[in-house]
């Protein structure tokens, strides 16, 4: 069942489709009229709609059913990436996505090779917002993550996040396990019905620096070894979700 996000809290029992859903359900997925998909609103509502209408340029949906897609990570993450080289935010971003990420911030880290020019920086953002929206429809997804850079980690807003931890590959090396186990035994404890927000950073691939780590230990920040193999900068973060989803949704 295909699924599109639309901007709207509320939608009437009849209505125009967008013209950006137009464009792929109709043009691309060649839906004719009696074929039924989903529909988000901004208030997580899940909308199953049949195609009523299919002119050249427009089409109108009937709404069939309303109901509510449990779907989203109990916590809210947000990972925090140093700038990749080539596509790799890209593939963070698509397959975090579909892995439960809450939101991406992509920093200049001090040891970042890649460098996104100030006058293309809302380009390279706005690509990447697209891919996550496209990311979170094909996973059924009932929210779509943000996407935003911050030329420096210390300019990152630390403060609004009740759990913060990095992985860090000295920490890694040193044999720590203890980081992520306390992490996740916690975010279990928490309080049922408020849902709390997590915080991971990741170098680029070179890693953080010692001034970056200083910085996070000083935002109260802890940090964790991912196990003993050396991770690339794209497969850590998802390593991250995929171990916190196995122990908040399948555990």
């Amino acid at each position: 069942m295909q699924r599109y996000f639309v901007k709207q809290a509320d939608l009437p029992e009849l209505f125009g489709l967008p013209s950006e859903i137009y464009q792929h359900a109709i043009v691309v997925m060649r839906m004719k009229k009696g074929d039924c998909f989903e529909v988000v609103t901004t208030q997580k509502q899940v909308l199953l709609v049949e195609l009523v209408e299919v002119t050249a340029q427009t089409a109108k949906v009937r709404v069939l059913k309303r109901f509510e897609h449990q779907v989203e990570l109990p916590v809210r993450v947000t990972l925090a990436c140093g700038l990749p080289k080539k596509d790799k935010a890209e593939w963070i971003v698509q397959k975090g996505t579909e892995l439960g990420a809450a939101n991406f911030i992509f920093f200049g880290g001090e040891y970042s090779v890649a460098k996104w020019d100030s006058k293309k920086q809302p380009q390279k953002v706005a690509r990447l917002q697209k891919i996550a929206q496209n990311a979170a429809e094909q996973a059924h997804r009932v929210v779509t993550p943000q996407v935003t850079f911050a030329p420096r980690l210390n300019k990152i807003a630390f403060n609004e996040f009740d759990y913060k931890v990095t992985a860090y590959e000295e920490a890694a090396k040193q044999g720590e396990k203890a980081v992520l186990k306390r992490l996740f035994e916690a975010l279990q404890a928490a309080e049922k019905g408020k849902q709390k927000s997590l915080i991971a950073v990741f170098g680029p691939e070179g890693g953080l620096s010692a001034a970056e780590i200083s910085d996070l230990r000083a935002q109260a920040f802890e940090l964790a070894g991912l196990g003993p193999r050396i991770m690339r900068a794209e497969t850590a973060p998802l390593y991250l979700l995929a171990a916190l989803s196995f122990v908040l949704e399948l555990g």
